[in-house]
């Protein structure tokens, strides 16, 4: 007998649901098929999630602010490239490279195939709607709270990888613990109880971080805030002034974390009157070529390499 096309269809829904995910996130809600091969980054940060949890070689597009054409050949990132800072840590598997957040090759990321897409994301981010008719695309928004945790967490579901996911969560804790330990024994806090994070750029302005990039890193650590706004851009931080650095207590320590490439102003800063004032409270934390601001790997080398940074300051 033969089995009604309703009663079959109705079968196979089961099995349909359990191939496939449904991910809320920052953008919207977006329904994957599960294990996806071919991946789109748009940018580090997404870059980083994927590399934490052993997917990086499935990177078949790349976007990224701080590649020039120097670093493109054919269209793909240059083998040596490939292996410099924080893209060697990833393991990248020869991804095209797709352009930046502001202005992604459509036509590329289309010819590249690609299962899903991943980015960061923030108020006004462009280009959700088009990226959405190319392949299944979620976002996670930079100033929400715990958003690199919930975007790897997010991933880890999609690729089960939980335990994976949960390991590496619990490992920036554990790290952030130590060094922690380390501060307070070298009495660390007694000196610097408070903290800043400030992004000097090339040009001139800086700007301070509040909520993300490093600052909960060195919360974590045990600092409290030295320094608090009542507004922030797109939940991340604001440009502060020369006068506001200028009333920093001795007692609160100033990181810089320029940003990187051509961007990085953090030498002309320290020519400035207000950097020379606030040298001998001041270390100089520099990202790694091609780095995301914030994410797990970039968690974990931010409180090793700050830690031994202060520690090195606090010495007699």
């Amino acid at each position: 007998m033969k089995r009604p096309l309703a009663l079959s269809l109705l079968l196979l829904l089961p099995v349909a649901a359990a191939q496939t995910l449904t991910l809320k996130h920052d953008e919207g809600t977006t329904t994957l098929k599960k294990d996806p091969q071919r991946i789109v980054v748009m940018d580090e940060e997404a870059l980083g999630w994927l590399a934490a949890l052993g997917l990086s070689e499935r990177v078949v597009g790349l976007g990224s602010t701080y590649l020039s054409p120097t670093d493109i050949t054919a269209g793909k990132l240059k083998p040596e490239v490939l292996k410099r800072g924080f893209y060697g840590r990833a393991k990248l598997n020869s991804p095209a490279y797709i352009g930046d957040w502001q202005t992604p090759n459509l036509e590329t990321i289309l010819a590249l195939r690609p299962d899903m897409i991943v980015r960061l994301t923030w108020q006004g981010n462009q280009n959700y709607d088009k990226l959405s008719k190319i392949a299944p695309t979620v976002g996670y928004q930079e100033g929400a709270a715990g958003f690199w945790q919930k975007g790897l967490r997010d991933l880890a579901r999609l690729f089960g990888r939980q335990t994976q996911a949960e390991q590496v969560i619990k490992q920036v804790a554990d790290v952030n613990r130590a060094n922690a330990r380390k501060l307070l024994a070298a009495g660390a806090f007694k000196k610097y109880s408070k903290v800043v994070v400030v992004a000097p750029f090339a040009g001139g302005s800086n700007w301070l971080y509040t909520n993300v990039r490093l600052i909960p890193d060195l919360r974590a650590l045990g600092f409290k805030d030295g320094l608090k706004l009542k507004e922030s851009s797109l939940g991340v931080g604001a440009a502060i002034s020369d006068e506001a650095l200028l009333g920093l207590s001795k007692d609160t320590l100033v990181v810089l974390f320029p940003p990187g490439g051509k961007y990085n102003g953090a030498e002309d800063f320290l020519k400035t009157a207000v950097g020379q004032r606030l040298k001998g409270q001041s270390v100089v934390y520099l990202p790694e070529d091609f780095s995301p601001y914030s994410g797990p790997l970039v968690s974990v080398r931010n409180s090793n390499e700050v830690t031994r940074l202060i520690l090195e300051n606090i010495k007699p």
